[in-house]
């Protein structure tokens, strides 16, 4: 496996606990991080999972997006130009 390096700018806090947790195994800040970006791509789900939360939920939308007629009026109609 061939490693290529990658730099990233972290918050203080991020850092602090990147580094608590290395010290405490014995193991470098990489090592902490190359196994949390596999963990996040091994627990990333289906696309709908990752997106779960973009989506208006059924009960807030309208029924009919067509039901206000007043918006309709016109449509199909050629535009002048």
């Amino acid at each position: 496996m061939s490693l290529r390096t990658v730099t990233v700018k972290l918050q203080d806090r991020l850092l602090a606990e990147i580094e608590g947790v290395a010290r405490a195994r014995g193991v470098s800040r990489s090592e902490i991080l190359r196994a949390r970006l596999e963990q996040a791509e091994s627990s990333a789900g289906s696309v709908w999972d990752r997106m779960q939360d973009l989506v208006i939920d059924e009960d807030r939308a309208p029924a009919d997006l067509s039901s206000n007629k007043a918006r309709l009026r016109g449509y199909g109609r050629s535009r002048s130009r």
